[in-house]
């Protein structure tokens, strides 16, 4: 199995060569490959969560299908986004603690 560093990295490969425009926007924002188990018996599913600002959620939602249509083709499951700056003040967040380097990470991406 190709771990989830190497997918991440081939997937903003993909989206750099083939639609530039959007790629600049993810500059911007923290790609990661999470997967998760569902069902019974459990199957694994990946997909990309695509850490950005709240600005760029509105500029990111408009190329979403074009997103999600390379990671269909990668064999992901879905591309979901996700606001780091919600993420980073949530008083009940314990990311700071159990990931500490994507916390800094996502530091990054909201400044």
């Amino acid at each position: 199995m190709i771990s989830e560093d190497i997918l991440a990295k081939e997937f903003m490969r993909v989206v750099n060569h083939y639609y530039p425009k959007v790629g600049e926007l993810l500059d911007d924002c923290y790609v990661k490959v999470i997967s998760s188990y569902w069902g019974r018996p459990p199957k694994r599913l990946r997909y990309i969560g695509i850490y950005c600002s709240e600005k760029m959620m509105p500029h990111l939602q408009t190329h979403k299908e074009v997103l999600r249509e390379i990671a269909e083709n990668m064999g992901l499951v879905q591309v979901v986004f996700l606001n780091a700056t919600r993420l980073l003040r949530d008083p009940m967040s314990k990311i700071k603690h159990i990931y500490p380097r994507l916390w800094l990470d996502l530091q990054l991406v909201t400044t």
